[in-house]
């Protein structure tokens, strides 16, 4: 019986397939040319090829083109149709050459810089991979054969025509509702959520992994040329043009003291104020001894990625926008001309970013390209562990290949390091502080099992990251850099992660924003040690390194101020418009922690508070440096 049934069905799939196969032909060098394209960069750990979404695009689009060419007569059919094949090919060569090169897919953005690279377009053809040419051989050739199948008509079809359309609009309208609903919230994991991706389409490696070929370049032509962008009203447009009207010059008495040497900045992952010890993590609490040592230091949090933001703020100046909700990481379309990898370029800085998570994780290779890096280096997309050593500190140093792109011969650099090893879990059963319990006990012979508190895996995770200081300490001494290194060590946040609560209680304050104390020091092997007690964030690392190292800048393009002008004003704030200036905190606009202050000094500065969200809110929506020309940024920064 079941004998029959298969039989059965092999004689209707056959007469289908009989029925229909000018079809299927037609179909193949679309279909083969977006399935490529999608397997070959299988390695962007994203949406994988087998979801059905991106498929269902390609196959619409692939009915929508045979759909209008067999509209046609015969042979102008056949024009239309090769037309199709012609063009989609070339999209084809020109996102596959380009990820060839860059890891990247082509974004029609980058028209705009069409000038500057041309003179390379020669160099990215040679150097594409070889299966690009010989699958446009296999792409010829199924439409070639596309061809002698081509359903004859010896008239034109409008109602066909017409009917194509409808339905692609239809069935158009409908795939993305597949994707699931979009994530509205601020949240860290947003640049996960496929509808999101979709719908913001500023990444374009997720984008052509949510989207198939087609789609995605579409779609990624309407967003870059077509959508409406958002324009200020009259009131915040003054308002912006207000804010940039006047920039004075800015010296003080630290300016340039740094003026051509490397600059290191290490970002710290829950590095908190209380592990900074001599016993816990003495490699860094050395470091205090000569640096200058920022004891009333906070870091911005929010639930958007709160490391990303930091990120964020230390390269641009700029945080997560708080009046309304968009994630840092969606921002990588806005012009950032000043941003710290740029300015430094003025001066021919190497610069580059290394950090243990893959490029995809926040689009970092994107966002860090838009800034003005050379490149972002991730530990796991180097395809170079068998296990989870990567998510040791120790191997952003003793990796050969980060090791030699961090010290560069012959060439001033800035080299950006994101620590992880003091990430989640806290947990002798699982994560980094398993590993590194692993390592002990291999070290030392013995099999017996280690239990620690949360509080305890804190600290040993905290000492990785310490073993990973010293490490780079010594590396600056092999290599000649000692004498000639800044390092700027800061954390991108508290250790908000800790289950435990209590742990946070017996080393700071929890009952306000104030918890967010964290440390922050620039060292240098000449400087004494100086303390500043002035109330500092995130915000004003970026100004403050580049008065430091005597570049020159705008100081009103930024949000906060160099911490060292002794004109500074210390103040903090918060997402939620909470703010700190080292006397008063205060929280909805009143005093709430018994200290005295001017009605009229917490008139203005509860009307700073507001208008300094208000500048960085602005800025970002409306992309507001695009159009802004400066000689202190040079041309070739765009290359």
């Amino acid at each position: 019986m079941n004998k029959i049934i298969n039989k059965d069905i092999y004689k209707k799939v056959l007469k289908f397939l009989k029925r229909f196969k000018h079809f299927i032909y037609m179909s193949l060098p679309f279909l083969v040319m977006d399935l490529i394209t999608r397997f070959f960069d299988k390695n962007i750990d994203f949406f994988s090829i087998t979801e059905p979404v991106p498929t269902l695009f390609t196959l619409i689009w692939i009915f929508l083109f045979i759909g209008v060419s067999i509209s046609f007569k015969d042979k102008i059919g056949k024009k239309v149709y090769i037309f199709f094949v012609i063009l989609s090919a070339f999209i084809y060569l020109v996102n596959n050459i380009y990820y060839n090169i860059t890891d990247t897919f082509f974004d029609f953005s980058l028209l705009g810089m069409a000038s500057e690279g041309s003179s390379y377009i020669f160099d990215a053809i040679r150097q594409a991979k070889l299966w690009v040419y010989l699958s446009l051989i296999l792409i010829v050739i199924l439409t070639i054969v596309a061809i002698k199948y081509y359903p004859k008509s010896s008239k034109n079809q409008p109602k066909l025509f017409v009917k194509t359309f409808v339905v692609f609009v239809f069935l158009h309208l409908l795939v993305p509702l597949l994707l699931g609903p979009a994530n509205s919230d601020l949240s860290w994991n947003t640049w996960r959520n496929v509808k999101n991706i979709y719908i913001s389409f500023n990444d374009s490696n997720k984008s052509m992994r949510v989207a198939g070929l087609y789609e995605y370049t579409v779609r990624n032509f309407y967003i870059t040329f077509l959508k409406e962008e958002e324009t200020s009203n009259d009131t915040e447009k003054d308002f912006l043009d207000g804010v940039f009207l006047d920039d004075e010059s800015h010296s003080n008495e630290y300016t340039s003291i740094f003026e051509g040497k490397n600059l290191i900045l290490l970002q710290l992952e829950g590095i908190d104020n209380w592990l900074v010890t001599k016993e816990v993590m003495p490699n860094l609490y050395s470091l205090t001894n000569n640096a200058i040592n920022f004891n009333n230091h906070y870091s911005y949090y929010n639930g958007g990625g709160s490391t990303f933001n930091s990120e964020f703020a230390v390269n641009t100046g700029y945080i997560t926008p708080i009046s309304y909700t968009r994630n840092a990481y969606t921002f990588n379309k806005n012009k950032f001309n000043y941003s710290l990898a740029n300015l430094f370029k003025t001066k021919d800085y190497q610069v580059n970013a290394f950090h243990m998570n893959s490029a995809e994780y926040y689009s970092r290779k994107i966002n860090y390209k838009n800034w003005g890096y050379d490149d972002y280096y991730g530990l796991k997309d180097l395809d170079y562990y068998d296990n989870e050593e990567y998510t040791l500190d120790r191997e952003l140093i003793n990796n050969p290949i980060f090791y030699e792109k961090m010290f560069p011969e012959d060439t001033k650099f800035v080299n950006y390091i994101i620590t992880y090893s003091n990430h989640i879990p806290f947990s002798y059963e699982k994560g980094v502080c398993k590993l590194l319990l692993d390592l002990d006990k291999e070290e030392s012979g013995s099999d017996e099992q280690i239990i620690l508190s949360e509080e305890e895996c804190t600290k040993r995770q905290a000492q990785e990251t310490d073993y990973m200081i010293g490490l780079l300490i010594q590396a600056l001494k092999d290599n000649n850099l000692y004498d000639n290194t800044v390092i700027v060590a800061f954390a991108d946040h508290y250790l908000y992660t800790l289950s435990d609560e209590s742990i946070l209680a017996k080393y700071k304050n929890v009952n306000n924003n104030l918890i967010n104390h964290t440390p922050l020091i620039i060292w240098s092997s000449d400087m004494k040690r100086v303390d500043v007690n002035k109330v500092t964030s995130q915000l004003n690392i970026l100004p403050t390194i580049l008065n430091l190292f005597g570049l020159e800048y705008h100081p009103s393009y930024y949000i906060a101020e160099d911490a060292l002008d002794k004109d500074y004003s210390p103040i903090a704030f918060f997402s939620d418009y909470s703010w700190y200036d080292g006397n008063v905190y205060v929280d909805g606009g009143i005093v709430t922690n018994n200290k005295k202050i001017d009605a009229k000094e917490l008139e203005e500065k509860n009307n700073y508070i507001n208008y300094i969200i208000k500048k960085n809110d602005l800025v970002l929506k409306y992309n507001y440096f695009k159009n802004i020309e400066d000689p202190i940024v040079s041309s070739d920064i765009d290359e």
